[in-house]
């Protein structure tokens, strides 16, 4: 959606502290950033990085505990290994491919 206007100064503070956690290594909001940014574009992952800290911040401040990093593998550790093979499987069979799955152990 769309950006509403808001403090500009937590704005700016906000934009400064979502390029510094882009350049971060090892990170989930830098792995995060560099996703939105080969889809969408630098200025739009800045914007996603942005809200995430945002709301980072705010879980913090309403549940009182420290910042817990997810990892940089987290979008591929939050879905089960079932989910990602339906989800490849049906990926697929789109493009035409007939898919048998075995597993191996």
């Amino acid at each position: 959606g769309r950006t509403r206007h808001g403090s500009m100064w937590l704005r700016i503070a906000l934009t400064e502290a979502a390029h510094v956690a882009a350049r971060g290594k090892g990170t989930y909001l830098a792995a995060h950033h560099a996703q939105i940014r080969g889809r969408r574009g630098t200025q739009k992952a800045i914007g996603a990085t942005r809200h995430d800290i945002l709301i980072a911040y705010y879980h913090i401040v309403r549940d009182k505990v420290p910042y817990q990093d997810l990892g940089p593998d987290w979008n591929n550790r939050r879905r089960s290994t079932e989910q990602q093979t339906r989800r490849l499987v049906r990926q697929l069979e789109r493009l035409g491919v007939n898919v048998t799955i075995e597993s191996t152990s």
